[in-house]
């Protein structure tokens, strides 16, 4: 598969909005985002349907998926940021024109629900993509320093990313030691999981795996690891990075249950290859933006992750 990287980000490009999932609650989020995106001297272009709201979805189908192909047919667009996660993504993925996403690549960016379409336009287009701060659930509010240096330094340099830190320069935990290198795919454990058996789902073959989650109970996060086992993920890979489980407890303290880093060590701790736990990504505030397709190496006799190369040409 041929990568594909888009181009980096200058002050002054237009940036489009998206909502290919659901619509905040609060649609003021949305404006305050915006406002934040203006100030750091962005042009926007907000899709025509960013409003739209039908059930849990922010629009119907064809409205949702009008506004992804207006934003990357638009030469001035520059970059297509999401909304929000939530749900919706998914139902797109077989109505999507992956000849456009191919031929007009653009820095696309969300994590959590958007997941669905960054592993489809890496394995339909072989779109560099980026898991990082959304529209109205990051930009709305004060923003982590932390979560906005690491964000605009990733999308905004040509030059390789090198090692990646934690906030603080808090460690990663090593649960397996070994060394891997692969390209950098996975994301949000549901969503992963949700695309097996469908053909938006790359290939686990030689690559570095992240997984991070949020609001999941320990035995469905069990399930869910439980299904790769089974499809036999881990065998293929070369090096497993564990973001942040947020929230992935039992809330029924009469329950018996087993914790979250029982059911991580189970999975994880005998695996051959290198496996890193405490990666702060995911559903938190002080939030690593991962570039999905990069090589990434992994060394566990220096606890380190190093992004081989840059994400934007």
């Amino acid at each position: 598969m041929k990568i594909i990287k888009p181009e980096h980000l200058k002050k002054g490009d237009t940036i489009g909005i998206i909502s290919p999932a659901s619509s905040p609650d609060d649609l003021s989020r949305i404006n305050k985002g915006v406002s934040y995106l203006e100030k750091l001297g962005y042009r926007i272009e907000v899709g025509k349907n960013i409003d739209k709201q039908t059930g849990y979805l922010a629009g119907d189908d064809s409205e949702r998926l009008s506004d992804l192909h207006d934003m990357f047919r638009n030469k001035h667009i520059k970059a297509v940021f999401s909304i929000r996660g939530g749900y919706g993504s998914a139902r797109l993925l077989d109505k999507i024109d992956y000849h456009l996403i191919k031929k007009n690549p653009k820095i696309f960016v969300g994590y959590s629900d958007i997941n669905a379409l960054q592993m489809a336009f890496f394995q339909k287009a072989g779109l560099v993509t980026f898991a990082g701060p959304m529209v109205a659930v990051d930009f709305h509010d004060e923003i982590s320093p932390f979560t906005e240096e690491v964000f605009w330094k990733t999308i905004t340099s040509t030059k390789k990313i090198g090692k990646v830190l934690n906030p603080s320069n808090e460690k990663f935990f090593v649960l397996t030691k070994g060394r891997g290198e692969g390209n950098l795919i996975g994301g949000n454990l549901s969503i992963l999981t949700s695309l097996f058996g469908t053909e938006y789902l790359p290939t686990f073959k030689n690559a570095i795996l992240l997984l991070e989650e949020v609001n999941e109970a320990p035995y469905r996060v069990d399930r869910m690891l439980n299904h790769l086992r089974l499809a036999k993920v881990y065998k293929q890979l070369k090096g497993v990075i564990l973001g942040r489980f947020v929230d992935c407890y039992d809330l029924d303290p009469e329950k018996k249950t087993f914790t979250l880093n029982e059911v991580i060590i189970e999975y994880f701790q005998n695996q051959g290859i290198p496996v890193f736990y405490n990666f702060k990504h995911g559903h938190i505030k002080d939030n690593i933006t991962v570039p999905f397709g990069l090589k990434v190496k992994l060394n566990s006799t220096n606890s380190s992750i190093e992004i081989m190369e840059s994400a934007v040409i």
